[in-house]
Formats: C-alpha cells, sequence, structure tokens
C-alpha cells in the first residue's frame, strides 16, 4: 500500500527537478547568445554578464550532478559514498569563473585605454532579453522548488533551489544594471560606462568565485563545519551524567551537507544499561549539533585505555 503522500512527494522532487532542468539549458543556451551577442555589441559588460550567467548555469547543473552523485551508494572503494565528488566540480568551476573574472578586468582596462565604440541599442534588446529569460528560469525554480522544506529529507533539495534563486536574482540585477547603462549610453553615448558596468560584473564573480573556492577547501580539508561549535559541543558533552571525560573529538563534513562526528568517551560506570543510557544520549547531542553520521567509541574508567592508543 503506498502512501499519497509519498507520491506528493515524488511529484514535488520531479517538478523540482524539472525546473533546475530547465533553468541549466536557459541559462546555458542564453549564457552563448550573450557571449555572441556581447561581441556584436562590442560591449564588455554584456561579455562579463555572460560569464555571470554561464557561472549560474554550473551552479545549476552541479545542483543537479551532486542530487545524482551524492545519492548513489557507498561501494567497497568509497566507503564514504560519492558526495565529495561535487567538491571537485565546484573547485574546477571556481578556478574557470577566477580566469573569467581576470580576462573581464583586463579587458574593461583596456576598454579605457582605447575607447571603442559601443552599440547601446543591441544591449538594451540583449539585456530585456536577460530580464525575460532569468525572470522565467527564477519562476520556474520558485514553482518547482516548492514545499520541499517540509520534510527533513529534503533539506538538501531546498538548500539547493533557495541558493540557485538567490543566483538567478543576482542576474536579474546584473541585466537591470546592464539596462539602464544601455540607456545612459544610448542618449549621452558615454562609451566607458560599458566599461564600469564590466567591472562591476567581474568583481562581483570573481569575489564570489574565491569565497566558493575557500569554502571548498575548508571542506576538502576536513574543518569543523561552520555552524558547530566544537567547544560548547564539548562542553555539552562532558555535562552527560556518567561522562568523565571526552577526547579524540572530531566533527567535519562531506560536502557541506552531511557532518560526520567521531568522538571517545570515557565513563565511570561498566554496567551495560548505563553504558547503553549515556550511549544514547551521547548520540542524541550529536544528532541535536547537526551531524548525522556519529560514532562513539566508549571507554570505563578502570580500563583506563590500556588497550588503546588515545
Amino acid at each position: 500500500m503506498t502512501n499519497p503522500e509519498d507520491h506528493h512527494n515524488c511529484d514535488q522532487h520531479h517538478n523540482h527537478k524539472n525546473g533546475l532542468t530547465l533553468a541549466f539549458w536557459l541559462n546555458l543556451l542564453f549564457s552563448i547568445i550573450e557571449l555572441i551577442g556581447g561581441i556584436l555589441t562590442n560591449s564588455t559588460a554584456i561579455v562579463a554578464d555572460a560569464f555571470h550567467d554561464f557561472m549560474d548555469a554550473g551552479a545549476i547543473g552541479l545542483a543537479i550532478v551532486m542530487e545524482k552523485i551524492a545519492g548513489k551508494k557507498r561501494s567497497d572503494k568509497f566507503s564514504y559514498g560519492y558526495k565529495r565528488f561535487s567538491l571537485l566540480s565546484a573547485i574546477s568551476l571556481s578556478i574557470f569563473l577566477l580566469a573569467g573574472s581576470i580576462t573581464m578586468l583586463i579587458t574593461a582596462y583596456n576598454s579605457f585605454i582605447n575607447p571603442k565604440e559601443v552599440y547601446s541599442f543591441g544591449m538594451l534588446w540583449l539585456a530585456l532579453l536577460g530580464l525575460a529569460v532569468n525572470g522565467f528560469a527564477f519562476i520556474k525554480i520558485k514553482n518547482g522548488g516548492h514545499g520541499h522544506h517540509h520534510h527533513g529529507h529534503h533539506h538538501g533539495h531546498s538548500h539547493n533551489s533557495q541558493s540557485i534563486m538567490l543566483h538567478l536574482l543576482e542576474d536579474v540585477l546584473g541585466w537591470a544594471a546592464v539596462l539602464i547603462g544601455s540607456v545612459i549610453i544610448y542618449f549621452t553615448g558615454w562609451n566607458w560606462i560599458d566599461g564600469i558596468l564590466a567591472i562591476g560584473i567581474a568583481l562581483f564573480i570573481g569575489i564570489n568565485a574565491i569565497k566558493s573556492l575557500i569554502k571548498t577547501l575548508k571542506v576538502m580539508l576536513q574543518s569543523v563545519p561552520e555552524h558547530i561549535n566544537i567547544n560548547k559541543f564539548k562542553v555539552e558533552l562532558q555535562r552527560i551524567e556518567g561522562v568523565v571525560d571526552i577526547h579524540d573529538l572530531h566533527v567535519w563534513t562531506m560536502d557541506g551537507d552531511y557532518n560526520i562526528g567521531s568522538v571517545h568517551a570515557v565513563i565511570n560506570d561498566s554496567n551495560p544499561t548505563t553504558k547503553q543510557d549515556i550511549l544514547n544520549k551521547i548520540i542524541k547531542l550529536m544528532e541535536n549539533f547537526n551531524i548525522q553520521h556519529p560514532t562513539v567509541q566508549m571507554e570505563t574508567t578502570n580500563s583506563n585505555c590500556k588497550l588503546l592508543t588515545c
């Protein structure tokens, strides 16, 4: 007997997936149109915005691939599963975008030295198209990713679609800037406005790429996830009745969403029922601290760690 609720979730997930896939293709195709349009209109700002849109297509594509790969079961070779594979694509995307933004800055700088004619009328049309495409993708994802955050299980997806909606919103603002810029150029003939816009967009891309790179490298280097306060965590663990000492406490994250923790707990009672009780409390606390994969090793005070390399 299937639960109607499950069916509803399945539909939701399907819509959400379609929304993502559509937004991905829209952004990807559109960034190619922009690149050509930017070259034709001689506008550095539009070429920079093409990179910006490509960045978002990349982010969306990554989210789709992530959901695919992360869903793969663990294997003998990858006992933690495949969640970390998404970090590889995140790193390469960041490096690519960083290179892109540096190129944009150089191009914009050159456009100040050797001013060039910008076809503001073409810019205007591209900007309107940009607003339409991104607005449409935004609405698609907003409606598709609906109703996800009610189920703990779907946390990752809603988190994903929220960050993508933010990307698309940034795109809309980027295009609004290009639109205003093109109108000003049209009426005043100030071609340097194009360079200013390009610098703004390139800096925006560069800063975000660096942020993303740092975040990904922190996960790779197994740093404690930002939202987990390990000192507070240790204090709370030691507060549990029966726990004498806590050592070898480690918390890290697989991909930024799925957290792993391990701990050695020294307890003063070898009574099996008390032991089980303490263990349950420790695991409950670890779950409260947003650790999805807890590992606990218990030692009694009298065994005094003789057998263990503590």
